[in-house]
């Protein structure tokens, strides 16, 4: 074994030392402040910086020690989580300089910051820079955090430092930062959308990105809070839909351990159609408490029309997005349908028929599908007939709020046949009936 004491051994190392900054943008720190958090700051210009410790962090920091501690303990659970995900372990303590306001730092620790870390803190942001040492397949990393106090923005930095440490790198920036904006949002055995309101506002109210310019490889870290959040929706959709979660783990270590033919657009490329769909339609529903691995489209489920006055079955759950009902129409044509069983909008609901509650809560509703475009929602119920306004494949649910979809419970059984061949469908049995919405509001059950 060499030692590093040597200029030659040192030389043989073909040591290669890399520098990078993963930064959250001033724009994103400065929208996550609040007046409140700002004027509390301006009140305490005397607080001395201390520093506090766990198992995997050391965190320099002017925050009270209340919650320096808290600080420690969620990004303990936060490290356990992305730990459990990439199958790794934080090799080494992260070291973190933690800034609530500047002015309780003497000169002098100040001057000792990276220019870089001073000029992130004072537009409220932060930034990981780390050293890689490495020697052929063999690395060694330290990463150091330096962050403003407010919201999250430790959380994140501490994913780069993180992939920093056990990997040697933090992947494209794409994947970064879509993955350092996930860990900072994620919580055990939960999901669900976690974002910033705001966040999601954004990404709901604007024109969407195309794929192709949210992982374009020419990127740079640090550009705009906005360009944060399509990566972060992006690795969302990827990390947790049940048709590209299997893929999306293996393409992020092969992307981290630098393996070769590991890119977005070779493990992606044949199903660019169904993600952009997907990623889309995310888009458009996307506020906090969205499960979009319970929206999961169902791209292998085969559709057919009637033959001659036989019915089309499906099964649609409460708890699900839209579900194929496997009934392909055609526009002008005139269908019956019925719909029999119950299901429920929460445990504790009462159970309704496909036709709902009085304020439409719990109805059997529709929607077209054709050529990855959706038509507009209509109303079904537990009975009755409707003629198909356009060609396509009709997908049913049981209507409530796309945040809520996990509340619901119970399924029904849905035929639907051509109206006018054969006899018509019985009608289903209502053992219990819907009651008004107030009712079942005051009920408790």
């Amino acid at each position: 074994m060499c030692r590093l004491g040597s200029s030659r051994a040192f030389c043989r190392l073909c040591a290669v030392l890399v520098i990078w900054m993963a930064c959250v943008p001033a724009a994103e720190a400065q929208r996550r402040r609040t007046p409140r958090a700002a004027k509390a700051a301006a009140k305490t210009p005397d607080g001395k910086p201390a520093l506090f410790r766990s198992k995997n962090f050391l965190i320099h920091t002017d925050l009270p020690a209340k919650d320096a501690k808290d600080l420690l303990r969620r990004l303990e659970k936060m490290v356990v989580l992305i730990g459990k995900y990439w199958g790794r372990r934080n090799p080494r303590p992260i070291e973190c300089w933690v800034v609530k306001d500047l002015r309780n730092w003497p000169d002098a620790t100040v001057r000792q910051f990276d220019p870089a870390a001073v000029e992130r803190i004072r537009s409220g942001a932060g930034v990981t820079l780390s050293a890689v040492l490495r020697r052929g397949a063999q690395f060694r990393a330290t990463a150091r955090v330096y962050a403003v106090a407010e919201g999250n923005v430790v959380m994140h930095e501490a994913v780069h430092a993180f992939c920093s440490h056990t990997f040697g790198t933090t992947g494209p920036v794409w994947y970064s930062e879509g993955m350092a904006e996930m860990g900072s949002y994620w919580k055990e055995n939960d999901p669900a959308v976690n974002c910033d309101k705001l966040v999601a506002r954004y990404l709901r109210e604007s024109k969407p990105k195309q794929l192709t310019e949210i992982v374009d490889p020419d990127q740079k870290t640090g550009d705009s809070w906005q360009n944060y959040a399509w990566r972060w929706a992006l690795c969302h959709l990827l990390a947790n839909n049940p048709n590209y979660a299997a893929r999306f783990r293996p393409l992020g270590l092969g992307m981290l351990t630098r393996r070769p033919g590991y890119s977005f657009e070779r493990v992606y490329g044949s199903m660019a159609k169904e993600i952009n769909f997907e990623y889309q339609f995310f888009l458009a529903h996307l506020e906090p408490g969205f499960r979009v691995d319970l929206c999961g489209w169902d791209w292998k489920a085969k559709y057919r029309q009637p033959i001659g006055p036989a019915a089309v079955s499906s099964t649609i759950e409460a708890g699900k997005g839209w579900q194929p009902s496997r009934l392909l129409v055609k526009a002008g044509k005139t269908y019956e349908y019925s719909a029999a069983g119950t299901w429920s909008l929460s445990k504790k609901g009462r159970p309704l028929t496909a036709d709902g509650d009085l304020a439409g809560n719990g109805k059997l509703v529709g929607i077209l599908f054709d050529d990855y475009k959706l038509g507009k929602p209509f109303e079904l119920g537990s009975y009755g007939k409707f003629t198909a306004p356009s060609d396509g494949q009709l997908l049913l649910r049981c209507q409530c709020k796309w945040t809520e979809l996990a509340d619901g419970k119970g399924k029904v059984l849905v035929k639907i046949k051509f109206h006018d061949k054969g006899r018509p469908l019985p009608k289903p049995k209502i053992d219990n009936p819907p009651v008004p919405k107030a009712t079942q509001k005051n009920s408790g059950r």
